[in-house]
């Protein structure tokens, strides 16, 4: 196993791995961005810099931190190419059983033995993926939340068969990209925040299937009550409506929910008339 982490590989540009890849790369690391749609590879340079100009904006870095954060990434179309070197890898391709294990058995054909890698599922548990990667023990959910939004906790879950050393590797590295380790006992589908939150989210989906209430209605309860400046459906503009869909549908088949199910053909309405949330600059809500 390698003991430090100097290169890093993101497999996935979706809303959350461009952000992890950011978040490495102005925190020293070389970043490697790889994505099997050209068509959102072109948008990552395009898009880290300008979370990074929010950044600046809000006070957070200066302009010299980011240019240089820029100059550590890298972006690739060629999964072997993009494999070279590293020392890490943070997958976060759909939230797709089928898929996951397929990119970690390419994964696993084309990295260095010793390399590390990790999976960024938001509701699998590294046991259902351990086997696919070749390397079990070098495995385990190094799982972010929108880190470059100002959601500064990584969990690390491990499984049966995951080193301590590789557990406690992912932990160090959580604290020295300035987020805080959250250490899982056991498998946990969602971790800790998310079952949270899936349960929120859930209930306000439920009531706007049932016609009880708008989205915004439902939203602007939640924040004058609760005085939150945001809602449960911008928190799902945020996730990603197409991400919200994937995982509603997963629970649905595996849980055999009907309630789910109809939650998933609601969340469809949006992904296919390409209204993501925040990414694509509209869901629920419009973003400039």
């Amino acid at each position: 196993m390698k003991k430090s982490v100097k290169r890093v590989l993101i497999v996935g540009s979706g809303t959350i791995g461009t952000q992890v890849a950011a978040l490495f790369a102005l925190r020293g690391f070389d970043t490697v961005v790889y994505d099997a749609s050209k068509e959102r590879l072109e948008r990552v340079s395009k898009d880290i810099a300008g979370m990074y100009e929010e950044l600046i904006a809000g006070g957070h870095i200066d302009s010299a931190l980011a240019i240089s954060g820029l100059n550590r990434l890298h972006i690739a179309d060629d999964i072997a190419e993009a494999a070279a070197g590293v020392d890490l890898v943070s997958e976060s391709v759909p939230e797709d059983l089928g898929i996951k294990r397929q990119v970690f058995g390419r994964l696993n054909e084309v990295c260095d033995p010793g390399v590390v890698f990790t999976t960024n599922t938001s509701d699998l548990v590294p046991s259902m993926l351990a086997d696919a990667t070749g390397r079990p023990e070098l495995f385990a959910a190094f799982h972010f939340h929108a880190p470059l939004r100002g959601g500064d906790v990584v969990d690390v879950m491990g499984h049966a068969g995951a080193s301590p050393e590789v557990l406690e590797l992912l932990r160090e590295l959580a604290e020295s990209l300035g987020q805080t380790p959250i250490v899982l006992k056991t498998e946990r589908p969602g971790y800790i925040f998310n079952n949270l939150l899936n349960a929120l989210t859930r209930a306000a989906l439920e009531l706007v299937v049932d016609d009880v209430a708008s989205p915004e209605t439902v939203d602007m309860a939640w924040k004058r009550i609760m005085h939150m400046p945001v809602g449960p459906f911008g928190i799902l503009d945020m996730v990603g409506l197409d991400t919200a869909q994937r995982i509603a549908m997963l629970g649905a088949t595996q849980q055999h929910d009907a309630g789910l199910k109809r939650i998933a053909d609601y969340l469809s309405q949006y992904v296919e008339q390409g209204k993501l949330g925040v990414q694509s600059g509209r869901g629920f809500y419009e973003y400039s």
